[in-house]
């Protein structure tokens, strides 16, 4: 078979080339890519290797034909192309920069594409996943507790979806930490749309984006699932916060057990559905979380050393829990008492309830600081929740 050049742009290696266009051929996924190897010796010597030969290995023949016709080969110059214009970087897993953590599991991707910081993919971080419709308790705690966690040092993974995920990434950002979204899609593919500006933030402060799939991908329902363990893979845990019975979470906490991650869970009102995953999660084993030292203080030791606490300890008393705040006036509290962190609650509802206790003036000025202070939120209509 005559020789096939392998195409190089921007003075890519050789091997990460072919690593790219066995990535892309049809009918090879991650573990029949390792194997060729593992056979051929290298990625160069499968495309050197004849028609005869690759199909003698048992790959399906479009892969051998792919392989030997220079097909393959094709498509990765194609996609360093592709890259180059929506300024991604290809990452292989015969790079030194590959993430280890993602290396260890079963199935890593043969190659990541990222945008951003490719330093921050091999620091210690935690994933911090979660349903697509979160109550207000789950949104304020994967925000909160997001927070709590990068300024403690760590990482915040997320999967960059509706609700919990993306309440995750805004948690960092409001930090000003570093937060990694492994997308779905192509890297050029933003799902959904309305987290176009929440890409752009995190790339801003340093973050990155990153996915298994080629350029141009669009959001097809299965390859959601299939992205969860690089989302579990490349973490030290996984954090759950809600999730409903059927739902990708759960099969990001099964990846993460598979992969000998912990898995931690912030329990919810039983009443709920989404609270099934984290409540089912921790009878089964998971950590349970209610302030982020009870993720810290199960990291192994090797992380903790690694990462830098927070300057000022001060902040402590303003992290997540699911505690109430003991330094609150008496009629703050009261208020708090009546409200749920995951049902509203209407101003006429606490003016009727608290009336022959509180005037409305004392209701409105109560409410006033507690919204100030972050303890509770105001929804349309004149609808509270607590938020911690």
């Amino acid at each position: 078979m005559p020789t096939t050049a392998v195409p190089t742009v921007n003075a890519q290696s050789q091997q990460a080339s072919c690593w790219l266009a066995l990535a892309l051929t049809p009918g090879l996924g991650p573990t029949r890519v390792r194997k060729l190897i593992e056979h051929f010796g290298n990625p160069e010597n499968v495309f050197r290797a004849s028609l005869t030969e690759l199909e003698a290995t048992g790959m399906q023949s479009v892969s051998a034909q792919s392989l030997a016709t220079g097909k393959s080969l094709e498509l990765a110059q194609q996609q360093w192309a592709k890259a180059i214009e929506v300024g991604a970087k290809i990452i292989t897993l015969g790079d030194p920069e590959y993430p280890l953590r993602l290396k260890e599991i079963y199935d890593p991707p043969v190659v990541l594409f990222v945008r951003g910081d490719v330093e921050i993919l091999s620091r210690p971080g935690i994933a911090v996943v979660g349903t697509r419709h979160p109550t207000p308790y789950g949104t304020g705690m994967a925000e909160r507790l997001s927070t709590d966690l990068v300024v403690h040092g760590l990482v915040i993974i997320s999967g960059m979806a509706r609700g919990v995920d993306s309440a995750a990434h805004r948690g960092t950002l409001a930090a000003r930490g570093k937060t990694v979204a492994v997308f779905g899609t192509g890297i050029d593919v933003m799902y959904p749309k309305e987290n176009t500006r929440l890409a752009e933030q995190i790339l801003a402060l340093g973050g990155a984006l990153i996915s298994e799939f080629p350029i141009g991908t669009f959001a097809a329902p299965q390859n959601f699932p299939i992205r969860n363990r690089i989302i579990s893979g490349m973490s030290v845990g996984v954090l759950v916060v809600e999730a409903a019975e059927y739902s990708g979470t759960r099969i990001t906490a099964r990846c993460a057990l598979e992969q000998n991650r912990d898995v931690y869970a912030v329990p919810g009102n039983v009443t709920n559905k989404g609270s099934w995953g984290p409540n089912t999660l921790i009878k089964q084993g998971a950590k349970l979380v209610a302030t982020w030292e009870d993720v810290w203080e199960d990291l192994p030791a090797d992380v903790q050393a690694a990462l830098t606490p927070a300057a000022n300890e001060s902040s402590e008393s303003q992290t997540a829990s699911l505690f109430p705040d003991e330094t609150i006036s008496p009629h703050e509290r009261r208020i708090l008492s009546m409200l749920k962190p995951d049902e509203s609650t209407h101003i006429d509802e606490l003016v009727e309830r608290l009336e022959p206790e509180l005037s409305s003036s004392e209701i409105f000025a109560a409410l006033f600081e507690l919204e100030l202070n972050g303890k509770v939120k105001q929804l349309p209509g004149k609808n509270f929740v607590k938020s911690f």
